[in-house]
């Protein structure tokens, strides 16, 4: 049986119409594929491919003058056209990128994430697990393969440790805001948070928010990245142990916002 996918959504995620199908832009180098993807993607309902490329920059044009929901890239488009298409597409504002890689050991799944992806699936990915990414990324949120997942996170674990001394650029987040962080980087949704802490989900909703803001990050994916990566959290779920100063905040443990990447990372539900 396939691994589920991991999908986490945003904090005032975009909602898509019920009643119009999502539109779609395809981008690959070789035409054969792009009419397999259209006729996999065409058979939902809910889907509509509304126009193809087969390069980077032909992928932009489109997508600039179709305007569509979400835009299927290979990563391995010529000349680095798949990572620098995808970040054109999101610095313009055009729409979300669901990637497709040869592999999890890809360099290019680094690239993506700090390209800004929130899609990432291995090109073995199944008829569903495409359409089920399409409509993730449409609606503002982020979804990974399992793969890709397990492969970021024993990056990140293999790292070494980075001294404390570097985390002066992070602004502080409170000693709450960093309880909320760790459980969002073991997987816990709003409501499980909310739980957990005896807060209402609104309250939990505005704690992750605030963090967002203050981390200058895009959405859960790369909290779970810069948690993992920092120590906040250790592989296995271990929190690092966190002693607030008198005045009731914690800088996290991790590195400088400048060597930061931008970019999604390992699913949560919520």
């Amino acid at each position: 049986m396939a691994e589920p996918l991991h999908c986490f959504p945003v904090p005032n995620a975009k909602s898509a119409s019920p009643s119009r199908p999502l539109r779609v832009v395809i981008a690959d180098a070789h035409g054969l594929t792009r009419a397999g993807l259209r006729a996999l993607l065409d058979s939902y309902a809910d889907v509509e491919v509304v126009a193809e490329a087969a390069s980077g920059d032909e992928a932009v044009e489109v997508t600039r003058a179709a305007r569509p929901n979400a835009v299927v890239i290979d990563a391995s488009l010529p000349a680095d056209g798949g990572l620098s298409a995808t970040q054109r597409i999101l610095q313009a504002g055009c729409a979300d990128v669901v990637l497709l890689l040869n592999s999890a050991a890809d360099e290019a799944v680094f690239g993506a994430l700090r390209a800004g992806a929130k899609g990432l699936l291995l090109k073995d990915a199944g008829p569903d697990e495409l359409a089920a990414a399409v409509r993730a990324v449409a609606a503002g949120n982020a979804m990974l393969a399992p793969a890709i997942a397990r492969r970021l996170v024993e990056d990140f674990a293999a790292r070494p440790r980075r001294p404390a001394d570097v985390l002066e650029q992070l602004p502080e987040l409170t000693a709450r805001e960093c309880e909320v962080l760790e459980l969002v980087a073991n997987g816990l949704s709003n409501e499980e948070i909310s739980k957990r802490l005896v807060v209402t989900r609104a309250t939990a909703k505005t704690h992750v928010s605030r963090i967002l803001c203050k981390l200058d990050v895009r959405d859960r994916a790369q909290l779970v990245v810069l948690a993992y990566e920092s120590g906040i959290v250790r592989p296995g779920g271990a929190p690092v142990p966190a002693h607030p100063p008198v005045g009731g905040t914690v800088t996290p443990i991790g590195r400088a916002r400048a060597a930061r990447p931008r970019g999604g990372l390992r699913g949560v539900a919520a």
